[in-house]
């Protein structure tokens, strides 16, 4: 067969493969919001389960999932960027870098249940955190810490190592010449892949059943004492997120409106998810196009 025939053979079949997953991933989220949307209402993300009809809204659910977001990324994100900075920069290419980064991508494949065990016997148990947004958060550090690893050292990467150089010959120190040329510039890309993992745990449930509970305990929003049991900036406490919400739900059988609840929940989770990667592009696009002015 002729190469130009066999090329033309391939790009279809390529194409064709590629166009029905995608015609797979939005038939999903279009069900999936078809679905959810119309048990969507004010009501529904305002209220908590107690006080909106027989399923409840959602509303210390989301609001424990971001949260926990912003304690997961508080914690790994100074890890991942640390540890980026010396596997691009620092790590000499040898046997040893070659196996740090083995370990990384075998810690990224871990499946999130074992992640789960692994932060309720060692979090819950033998640090007697209990079920807590911490324990639940350094859950997710684990897993999110692999993932973000990588994107930052990619960012890294991409800086031309032209302008190292540059740096390096007038007379700055690697750690200046890190600092001050290389983070700004790989800063889109770091922030990027920040808050695409951020989506990526929002959206985790099977490592906070083991780690942050299954329940959520009445939360006083007025209390911004984070040391007071009841305070909605409590760390210590037992929080229920969306996506542990929606397995509750559907696996316990007490809600009489279980369908319309977790459909309901299911649209918001994906709705936000989204939110954040297109939130994570345009941040990215606008400070790339600061940077480049």
């Amino acid at each position: 067969m002729h190469p130009e025939k066999v090329d033309k053979l391939a790009t279809g079949i390529i194409l064709t493969l590629a166009g029905i997953v995608g015609l797979v991933i939005l038939s999903l989220l279009a069900y999936i919001l078809a679905t959810g949307i119309p048990h969507v209402s004010w009501d529904f993300l305002t209220s908590s389960a107690e006080s909106f009809r027989a399923g409840g809204g959602i509303r210390d659910q989301l609001f424990n999932s971001l949260y926990l977001v912003v304690l997961t990324m508080i914690v790994s994100v100074p890890l991942a960027l640390c540890a980026a900075i010396y596997l691009s920069e620092y790590a000499p290419d040898n046997r040893w870098t070659g196996l740090l980064r083995l370990a990384i991508e075998v810690l990224s494949s871990l499946p999130s249940v074992v992640v789960g065990l692994f932060g309720y016997l060692v979090f819950v148990l033998q640090f007697g955190m209990d079920f807590s947004l911490l324990a639940g958060a350094l859950a997710l550090t684990i897993l999110n810490l692999p993932i973000l690893t990588r994107s930052c050292e990619d960012a890294l990467r991409q800086v031309p190592y032209l302008q190292r150089q540059a740096g390096l010959g007038l007379g700055m120190s690697k750690w200046r010449v890190t600092t001050k040329i290389v983070l700004p510039a790989a800063l889109p890309g770091i922030i990027t892949g920040a808050i695409l993992s951020a989506g990526r745990i929002f959206g985790e449930a099977a490592a906070l059943i083991y780690t942050a509970g299954q329940s959520s305990p009445a939360i006083d929003y007025g209390d911004w004492n984070p040391f007071s049991p009841a305070s909605f900036l409590n760390p210590m406490r037992p929080a229920e997120t969306l996506a542990v919400h929606i397995w509750k739900v559907n696996s316990e059988g007490l809600v009489p409106d279980a369908r319309a609840v977790s459909n309901g929940s299911a649209a918001v989770l994906i709705i936000t998810i989204l939110l954040f990667n297109l939130v994570a592009r345009y941040l990215g696009y606008l400070i790339k196009k600061k940077l480049t002015k």
